[in-house]
């Protein structure tokens, strides 16, 4: 199209899902502004440096910030993140200029011997590097063994196929997008297994002054998705937005309505609190506070404490 650039670099990290990730975007792009030139740049984050130490320990932003500080400094136009990896609330000077079309939101159970979550004989290990998830297991199979696991997809399910793990808890989306979804055993619930903000929907991020980018980026844009991860990163914002505290919140949109599921659980799994929200979609950021507010007027606040989130 006359008088838009004709190249953009987009910042993505280097894990195979992450570039998977960032192709869907540059192909979300292409096929848009056909004549364009998307290049991918790749950042190295402090969470693909650091892969033995557990995810709660390091922090917020830790698949982000180096994203994040490329893009403030022009190296990058803008960087395509999984949603779920992204803080509550972004660093000045940045916006979420694009969602694109979400993948399966869901949680899957992936098993060495093909057994459900139900069917896994008591004492089994089940891995996951989620306090979310962790607690979710624990809460429904609280005979089960549950430990930390860290790695891209592939290292966690070699991992497991080498008998540190009986099963593991993974991301649908990350294996779709890896064309791995026939290893699945499988897809839970989401209504009972309630999936982490953001997760299945990739976020584009640019500078919030670069208003031609902002403009293109615009056409890219998922409407649905938009509003089901404002609900839930609404949700998250009144929570405190911390990574050590299990809590999950899921939007799914249907017409021109939205129905938030909330939960927030005490690490073992034994204490948790839930609800719902419901209305019109244009609402998606007061409903999720709404949640938020509930839960928090439930209870919640006592986990979050102990948590010390």
């Amino acid at each position: 199209m006359s008088g838009l650039r004709s190249r953009i670099v987009v910042g993505t990290r280097g894990s195979p899902l992450a570039l998977a990730q960032g192709q869907r975007a540059v192909d979300a792009l292409q096929a848009t502004y056909p004549d364009i030139t998307v290049d991918v740049q790749v950042v190295t984050t402090t969470g693909d440096a650091s892969q033995e130490t557990p995810l709660s320990e390091l922090g917020l932003g830790v698949f982000t910030k180096e994203l994040e500080a490329a893009l403030l400094d022009g190296r990058i136009d803008m960087a395509a993140h999984s949603l779920k990896d992204m803080s509550a609330t972004g660093p000045e000077g940045l916006t979420i200029a694009a969602v694109l079309e979400r993948e399966d939101p869901c949680d899957v159970l992936v098993s060495r011997s093909g057994a459900t979550l139900a069917e896994l004989p008591a004492g089994a290990v089940v891995g996951t590097g989620s306090p979310r998830r962790a607690a979710l297991v624990r809460s429904l199979r609280p005979d089960l063994a549950v430990e930390g696991v860290r790695g891209n997809v592939g290292t966690r399910i070699r991992k497991m196929h080498e008998g540190q793990y009986d099963a593991l808890v993974l991301a649908a989306a990350g294996l779709v997008r890896l064309g791995r979804e026939d290893e699945a055993t499988e897809r839970l619930d989401p209504m009972t297994f309630i999936p982490a903000v953001g997760q299945g929907a990739i976020a584009l991020q640019a500078r919030s002054d670069d208003g031609e980018l902002l403009g293109m980026l615009s056409a890219v844009e998922h409407a649905a998705t938009r509003w089901e991860v404002t609900a839930e990163r609404a949700f998250l914002r009144a929570m405190g937005g911390g990574c050590r505290t299990p809590m999950a919140c899921f939007g799914s949109v249907m017409n021109d309505y939205i129905r938030v599921v909330g939960m927030v659980a005490s690490v073992d799994g034994m204490h948790s609190y839930r609800d719902f929200v419901a209305g019109e979609a244009r609402e998606a950021e007061a409903l999720g506070g709404k949640l938020a507010q509930t839960l928090l007027e439930q209870g919640a606040s006592e986990l979050l404490e102990e948590a010390g989130a």
